[in-house]
């Protein structure tokens, strides 16, 4: 049979009803919900066993254009921007400082932990850098950027072995952080703030529904896509200082700038920081983003490399729970918001930033907010590991 190409707008519509699959199973599977594992990974990840299925049945291929995926991207990192305070930040000054020194401890064992393993299994160390930061932490994105130096090593592959072990490491990030965050607040009876505002999503327990309107909607998408347009300018010009950085970092950045300076000279109702319309934006544009992500994933790719990287990536998965119950809460505090991060650390150690997020989501709205751990694992997971990896990837692979 012939492959099957779905454009944009088809791509969207059927990652929207992915979604409302994964709502509809994962709230009449008692695990699922208990675990805290989010809706879009249970919608994802059945419909790319679909398509898997398809491609196993027929040999043709069923492809998605992802562009609108990527946009969605952008707009929930400025909301999460938008939600920042001074005073958040004030407060999360020593975590961040303690979060950014365990990440970049982390990486660095990552890379140990693929190095050997591979040199076990009889492979090359470069491999173990692919099945490392490189792939894991790094995601697609830094693959794809390293794989022409690990060819030039010997390893022809190396496109493939990356983009396999990413996919795999994206799987096993959205099944971990749940239940690692539930061991922690069951073991040592953790429990969100009342008072605490939440900055993404609604709980699954609200009893009541705040009154928002169409203005309040609109003026959401309107001082987003101002902040878009400001960070894609800034992104522009950090690019020109030869840094390059994705571009909702940018908005990121932009997000909290605004919220903390020109917010403060305009009437409260026209900016949306911290309101239940934003909160359910951030929130939809991050469940049709990892919906997507995850049910384009192309599965059969990996099938002829499954063997060796599903060894590696266990140990990597092992490496990622001991690092989280040992040093990234002990040393975050051992709180709630230690709890809500460590998800998101198993999240993004594994997988991506959108994927952490989305796990410290799904805990958050069975167990209450956490807005400092909203706040400084993204600029952790998306600003700071991205500049670092990259010296980090070229030590080993130099090796």
């Amino acid at each position: 049979m012939a492959n099957i190409s779905l454009d944009s707008f088809m791509t969207y519509t059927l990652g929207i009803l992915v979604f409302f699959v994964g709502v509809t199973i994962t709230k009449r599977i008692k695990f699922l919900r208990d675990f805290n594992i989010p809706e879009p990974v249970t919608g994802g990840l059945l419909a790319s066993f679909l398509v898997y299925a398809y491609f196993s049945a027929t040999g043709g291929e069923i492809s998605f254009d992802l562009s609108t995926r990527d946009q969605l991207l952008v707009y929930f990192f400025t909301a999460i921007g938008l939600n920042a305070r001074v005073t958040d930040l004030a407060e999360g000054g020593k975590p961040l400082l303690i979060l950014l020194g365990l990440t970049l401890l982390f990486i660095v064992f990552q890379n140990v932990i693929g190095v050997i393993s591979a040199l076990v299994l009889g492979l090359s160390s470069p491999i173990g850098v692919l099945a490392g930061s490189a792939s894991l932490i790094g995601g697609h994105g830094t693959v794809i950027a390293w794989a022409p130096d690990v060819v030039n090593l010997g390893v022809l592959n190396a496109l493939e072995i990356g983009v396999a072990s990413a996919t795999l490491g994206l799987v096993v990030a959205s099944l971990i952080g749940g239940p690692i965050a539930k061991f922690l607040i069951n073991k040592y009876q953790l429990s969100g703030q009342e008072d605490e505002v939440s900055t993404v999503g609604i709980e699954f327990d609200r009893t009541k529904t705040d009154s928002i309107n169409h203005l309040d909607f609109m003026v959401v998408i309107l001082v987003l896509h101002i902040c878009i347009i400001i960070g894609y300018m800034l992104n522009n010009f950090i690019a020109a200082l030869g840094i390059k950085l994705p571009l909702f970092v940018a908005c990121l950045l932009t997000g909290i700038i605004l919220s903390n300076t020109v917010a403060k000279l305009i009437p409260e109702r026209y900016w949306p920081a911290r309101t239940p319309s934003l909160a359910i934006v951030s929130d939809y544009s991050l469940s049709i983003f990892l919906t997507m992500s995850l049910m384009s994933m192309q599965l059969w790719t990996i099938a002829n490399l499954a063997g060796p990287l599903l060894i590696i990536l266990t140990m990597q998965t092992i490496g990622v729970i001991a690092f989280i119950l040992l040093a990234v809460f002990p040393l975050m505090g051992k709180g709630y918001q230690a709890a809500v991060i460590s998800a998101g650390f198993g999240g993004f150690a594994l997988g991506a930033t959108p994927t952490a997020v989305a796990n410290m989501t799904a805990v958050t709205k069975a167990n209450g907010p956490a807005p400092t751990a909203f706040l400084i694992l993204p600029l952790v997971a998306a600003f700071f590991v991205d500049l670092t990896n990259a010296f980090v990837i070229r030590f080993f692979l130099s090796f």
